[in-house]
């Protein structure tokens, strides 16, 4: 039976409750927190993509740096080893010849026997090996031949493989089979040029003259060709056999010959050795790939060279040929010696730079740290009020950052390793990461420190902390003054490195002292004039913002690192522009030479015409000979250089290029008159200790002269590097004695000279003039020469680098400063505002407020960095930056340090105006709107 229905009342839950009405009632579900980066994130973008672009530069620039000198070091290596040439960087190996089985094919595989054992380590040089057999030069006795002292030719013969495709014939054909006779003349085609210049022609047999052969051979020239390219490296230690070479006979006096060199087909390797008289051989020259050499496998591949030449590889090769006589000789060891002693010598100086930088980069990161834990240190001590933990805080600011930076810390990474290519990438790795740290716990390690219990004043860790930074730099400069820079081999120096960075440390905290007291002074004197700007500026200039009790020193480090870096760097960067124009200045003779080589005249026309040229301040004629005799010496007779010029435009060179100083007044004096006349003189020191009074010259055309000696010179610019005993006569009073002296010889000039138009003048001149005819030389292009070295060139590169991130760095401390003290200097102005300040005294108000950090570094920046020069200048050798050999030491120069100085002092001041100016009106209205609330 249906029961009734269910009523309203049935339905009710027990109790009376409606469901209904309870579900309603029940407690929903407690949404999940927002995530803390996210949140953060959005509510600072501008603080995140700050931060994230700061860690970008930072990280790009370390990743860089590795990179860059990596690639510095490699160009410097290659370009170094292929200015020595392929004779400098090949592997020499020979034998003697195998009498009665020499054969092409037997050369051919101990040519390649010794390319497979070239790798790994080095390579063979892609214009590729150069092999065959030689015999040494005989003398010549046929008539008619070119003899220029009697003497006669001498002609050598050469068997080179694939010589056929570096040359062409000209004239006749090449030597072929059937192999010559015994006492047959051996077909050999000869150069062209060399072939003209003996008089040789084709079809001559040439006899060679008995001399400790028993038996005459002859040669029969049946071609002459002409070389594709005389400058192809395949020539390299043959120059004889593309033209006559003349030589100079061992024997007193030196008597000229002719030399030439020829070549014998594949036929006539039999008779190579009877030619050469015992004195020939097999060679095989491989030069070395340059191109594909690294700095940081310099030691490896230089091991594996010198196993190559006597060791374990050059004894498996003389076993794998089966030639027991075979010797390896070449000039590559050496050649890396002098290759790493240059990269050493550069290193120290081309990292100073960059640890400036570093250095720098330390200091910001540190005050942007500073600034965001000052904006939030509320925010912080809350979260640790309400039960968070310093961990758990500092984990979560760590998360903040790694969102931020660990992105642009990749990208700049790849940015480098695209930008820059090269093999290495440790380095890399190592200075990215170091950033990528020093960025990401930046300000974690700053939160931490602020939520950490506070420890009561403690003056003395100051004291104690200054005094071990003060001893650390007194260690330094007291062991690179010692010691000097570490040497060739040792690495980089780190205490060279450190000493500057210690320097302006120690600086930076002496000037932290002395500024308040200064400036607090300053204040105390402005405050009793009429204005209020001054005084209010320095007044908070002498002490710290937000409460604090002195201002940071962290911008003043920063500043003081950057210009002491900046000013060292331009010494030395001014020092090296300045020996290398005074050597190329001493190696011309002064700023421009014309020289007729072989002591033949310069024409009048030439020489008038050289004198118009733009930029030829003054010039001299000069005359010199080294073949002169000087009598009365102790000796009796002493060879030596005359030189005969106008004193007073002699004088003015000898000024200029520090040779041989003298005053032109001392050459006025002296009889003139005919051959036998008394003639005043400057004499060479080694002279100087001999009875004068007897001195009497004879020249070459018969001259003689009576002497009297007026002065003691120390050189002679007409003659660079030269240490020659040396007289130097007035040019009117010998012209006057000797008449017959003829035209000058040698023509040199001051003042700014172009090297291409000194050329184009006497071409001009002289239509006739080859190359050789006049030697034509520029302190201009002789500066450009040595400064060519890419080692040179990367390490000013670095230099100036380094000087412009600093410089960068530096200012960003100085807007990071400002930044920290505006809120405090906002809410001043906008009290100031409601008292009558007008906006053009806040602007001024900042500026003055500014204006000491700026001035003390200037000033404390030129004195740290001249005081660095002259400490450490004294242990650098610039030798190999300059190109040249110098005396060893850096001397402090004034320009280079002011103008680093005054130059990051005028961008900090400029940087101060424009952030009073854009920033400073919208702060003091965010400040009147808001009210004070500190």
């Amino acid at each position: 039976m249906t029961g009734p229905a269910a009523t309203d009342a049935d339905r009710r839950a027990p109790g009376g409750a409606d469901p209904q009405a309870l579900r309603d009632s029940a407690p929903r579900p407690v949404p999940p927190p927002a995530p803390w980066v996210r949140t953060r994130l959005r509510a600072t973008p501008l603080s995140a993509l700050l931060g994230a672009a700061l860690a970008f530069v930072a990280v790009l620039l370390a990743a860089a740096l590795p990179r860059a000198m990596d690639r510095g070091t490699d160009q410097a290596l290659r370009s170094f080893l292929e200015s020595r040439g392929p004779g400098q960087t090949s592997l020499y190996v020979t034998a003697r010849p195998r009498y009665g089985e020499e054969s092409v094919q037997d050369l051919d595989e101990v040519l390649a026997t010794l390319v497979s054992r070239t790798a790994p380590g080095f390579a063979v040089a892609p214009a590729g090996p150069v092999h065959g057999s030689s015999a040494s030069p005989r003398s010549l006795a046929n008539r008619g031949l070119a003899a220029p002292d009697g003497v006669p030719p001498q002609l050598g013969l050469h068997h080179l493989r694939t010589a056929s495709e570096h040359v062409r014939l000209v004239e006749g054909q090449w030597p072929g089979a059937p192999a010559p006779a015994p006492g047959s003349p051996i077909p050999i085609v000869m150069s062209q040029s060399a072939a003209k210049t003996i008089g040789i022609r084709v079809g001559m047999v040439l006899e060679s003259a008995t001399g400790r052969a028993l038996t005459t051979m002859k040669a029969e020239v049946v071609g002459l060709y002409v070389a594709n390219d005389d400058a192809e490296d395949y020539w390299t230690d043959f120059t004889c056999l593309l033209r006559a070479c003349l030589n100079m006979t061992t024997t007193q006096p030196p008597q000229a010959f002719w030399r030439t060199e020829a070549l014998v087909g594949a036929e006539a390797l039999d008779p190579l050795p009877e030619w050469g008289d015992g004195d020939s051989k097999d060679f095989w020259r491989i030069p070395v790939d340059t191109g594909t050499l690294r700095a940081d496998q310099l030691p490896a591949t230089a091991k594996a060279v010198a196993s190559y030449l006597s060791g374990p590889t050059a004894a498996r090769l003389t076993q794998e040929t089966r030639r027991s006589d075979l010797r390896f000789t070449s000039r590559l060891p050496e050649q890396f010696t002098l290759a790493e002693a240059r990269r050493q010598a550069a290193a120290p100086l081309a990292a100073m730079g960059p640890a400036g930088v570093a250095g720098v980069a330390f200091v910001v990161f540190c005050l942007a740290a500073g600034l965001t834990g000052d904006r939030r240190e509320a925010e912080l001590r809350l979260l640790l009020a309400r039960g968070g933990s310093r961990a758990g805080i500092v984990r979560r600011l760590l998360a903040e950052n790694a969102v931020t930076v660990l992105p642009a810390a990749a990208l700049a990474t790849v940015l480098a390793v695209v930008l820059l290519p090269t093999p290495r990438s440790a380095g890399t790795v190592l200075a990215a990461a170091a950033a990528t740290l020093l960025a990401l716990l930046a300000v974690p390690v700053r939160a931490f420190v602020l939520l950490s219990p506070k420890r009561p004043p403690g003056p003395r860790r100051r004291l104690v902390a200054e005094l071990l930074a003060l001893a650390a730099t007194a260690a330094a400069v007291f062991e690179v003054r010692s010691r000097g820079v570490a040497p060739a081999g040792a690495g980089v120096d780190p205490l060279l490195i450190a000493a500057p960075l210690l320097l302006a440390l120690c600086g930076g905290l002496l000037l932290a002292r002395l500024q308040p007291a200064l400036v607090g002074a300053l204040a105390r004197a402005a405050g009793r004039g009429p204005g209020l700007i001054g005084f209010l500026g320095l007044a908070r200039a002498a002490r710290g913002t937000g409460g604090r009790a002195r201002p940071s020193v962290l911008p003043l480090i920063a500043m003081l690192l950057a210009i002491t870096t900046g000013g060292f760097g331009a010494t030395v960067l001014t020092a090296v522009a300045d020996a290398r124009f005074a050597a190329a200045r001493t190696a011309v003779g002064g700023d421009a030479q014309l020289a007729a080589p072989g002591g033949a005249a310069l024409p009048e026309s030439l020489t008038t015409a050289v004198e118009a040229l733009p930029g030829v301040r003054s010039s001299v004629k000069v005359w010199s000979d080294d073949n002169v005799f000087l009598y009365g010496t102790k000796t009796g007779s002493t060879q030596i250089s005359v030189i005969v010029a106008d004193p007073v435009e002699y004088a003015k060179l000898s000024a200029a290029t520090g040779r041989g100083r003298f005053d032109p007044a001392l050459l006025a004096t002296g009889a003139a008159g005919t051959s036998g006349a008394t003639v005043p003189a400057l004499i060479s020191r080694d002279l100087a200790d001999d009875d004068t009074s007897g001195f009497r010259l004879r020249l070459e055309n018969g001259g003689e002269l009576k002497l009297t000696t007026v002065g003691v010179i120390d050189g002679t610019p007409a003659r660079p590097g030269a240490r020659s005993t040396t007289v130097v006569l007035p040019a009117a009073q010998v012209m006057a004695a000797i008449p017959q002296m003829g035209l000058p010889n040698a023509w040199f000039a001051l003042g700014d000279v172009d090297q291409h138009r000194l050329q184009q003048a006497v071409r001009t001149a002289d239509p006739t003039a080859g190359e050789e005819r006049y030697r034509v030389r520029t302190s201009s292009a002789a500066t450009a020469e040595l400064g060519s070295d890419p080692l040179q060139r990367s390490a000013e590169r670095l230099f100036w680098a380094s000087l412009a991130g600093a410089a960068g760095f530096a200012l960003l401390a100085v807007l990071l400063t400002l930044v920290r003290a505006a809120p405090d200097r906002a809410a001043l102005l906008a009290r100031l505002r409601t008292m009558g300040l007008r906006p053009r005294q806040g602007i001024l108000l900042i500026l003055v407020e500014s204006v000491p950090l700026a001035l003390a570094a200037a000033l404390g920046g030129a004195l740290l960095a001249a005081g660095t020069v002259a400490l450490l200048g004294p242990a650098l050798d610039l030798s190999t930056l300059v190109g040249t050999r110098v005396p060893t030491g850096l001397q402090v120069l004034v320009t280079p340090v002011l103008i680093q100085a005054l130059g990051l002092a005028v961008l900090v001041a400029g940087a101060v105006l424009a952030e009073a100016a854009i920033s400073g009106r919208r702060q003091i209205t965010t400040e009147l709107r808001a009210g004070d609330q500190r």
